[in-house]
């Protein structure tokens, strides 16, 4: 049986922690990797445009572009055209990409002037008479949302 020295002893040690460090350091990067990052709420439409506008009145359009894409979603292309249709003076809903994100105005019924009824009660009434279907239609065409968020949309309802 060999004799181990204090040197080799400290040898074995040293390697034994540097083993240890890159074992911790892997298990902490991939528990960091497996974190979802929380979302950042949507503000509300009048937020959303004072947030991109004072950025790109700042000059900072790259910053207002990555703001637009974060709380939008908006490809990189239709977020640039926007940011550069407001810093060309354009309102930041001009843009075709932007209409789903603007807060839904309520409309006026017919020859009266006097504005309808919300979309989610307009919805409820199509769910208590058996269309839900339409419904699902209904929350489609006025808000953007795909097929599925608006299912569940009118599920909630």
């Amino acid at each position: 049986m060999p004799n181990i020295g204090p040197a080799e002893l400290l040898v074995v040690a040293i390697l034994f922690a540097v083993v240890l460090m890159i074992v911790i350091g892997i298990v902490m990067a991939a528990r960091k990797g497996n974190q979802m990052p929380m979302p950042t709420p949507m503000p509300t439409p009048q937020g959303l445009h004072e947030l991109v506008t004072g950025l790109v009145r700042a000059g900072r359009k790259i910053e207002a572009i990555k703001e637009l894409r974060r709380h939008t979603g908006l490809s990189l292309r239709d977020a640039k055209v926007a940011i550069d249709g407001v810093a060309m003076g354009h309102d930041l809903w001009s843009h075709p990409a932007m209409t789903r994100f603007k807060a839904a105005q309520p409309t006026a019924l017919p020859h009266t002037g006097v504005a309808g009824p919300d979309l989610a009660t307009r919805v409820r009434e199509l769910k208590a008479a058996g269309r839900a279907e339409q419904a699902v239609y209904l929350v489609r065409g006025e808000t953007g949302m795909g097929e599925r968020e608006a299912e569940l949309f009118v599920e909630a309802l």
